[in-house]
């Protein structure tokens, strides 16, 4: 639990969804205050993120961000990545994750800002995805209904502590799980989970050499 500002007078219980009109949850994700904190809405309820993220979850997203990247470059798919980035639709949800991707020929990048992407003005990313330390049931749950409403294309999980990758393609508003991504042809949750193994005993070098060599 952390204090409140004058914004909000109140104790703010974090780490956990809690009942909030959207109008007090604007007025924590605005505040100064909390820039460290991760901010999700869905529904009337919001979640505030604090907890110290370690190594595993460092190295497991830089890993992701490799083999996403690396793959796209390697099959000449367009792409955009952002990290840690907000995105706002107005009185109905944000989120926050760990990693965002615009894929394909037809999306429009938003301009540079520092305000979270409206996604009343733009389409969502394409592709989602959050690393799993301490909220694998919550990335699993709720926040895998919040990307349903939100509207991305793809939604990916990985569990930091067993290695797994569980992908997941959205359409209609509804998920299915999938163990080869859609929005990027060809690469298999197999080799993603493969690299997230390699990385534990080989270095950034070694793992961009052997995802080069896999994807041509």
């Amino acid at each position: 639990m952390i204090s409140s500002s004058s914004t909000v007078q109140q104790d703010l219980v974090t780490d956990t969804w809690v009942k909030a009109p959207w109008e007090e949850f604007i007025a924590l994700a605005d505040n100064p205050a909390y820039e460290n904190g991760r901010f999700y809405y869905d529904r009337g309820y919001m979640r505030i993120e604090t907890m110290p993220i370690g190594s595993s979850h460092g190295q497991d997203n830089s890993i992701m961000s490799k083999v996403v990247s690396l793959y796209a470059a390697v099959r000449n798919i367009r792409i955009k990545e952002l990290v840690n980035t907000s995105f706002r639709k107005s009185g109905a949800g944000e989120c926050q994750p760990d990693s965002a991707f615009y894929i394909g020929s037809e999306f429009v990048f938003p301009p540079r800002s520092n305000a979270p992407i409206d996604l009343n003005e733009f389409e969502p990313p394409t592709l989602v995805v959050e690393i799993a330390a301490t909220t694998l049931n919550d990335d699993l749950g709720r926040k895998r209904l919040l990307y349903e409403r939100l509207g991305m294309s793809e939604y990916w999980v990985v569990d930091v502590e067993t290695g797994d990758a569980i992908a997941f393609s959205i359409s209609d508003g509804r998920s299915g799980e999938i163990q080869e991504s859609l929005v990027l042809p060809g690469l298999t949750l197999s080799l993603v989970e493969e690299a997230l193994q390699r990385s534990q005993s080989e270095d950034d070098g070694a793992i961009t050499r052997w995802l080069l060599q896999s994807f041509s």
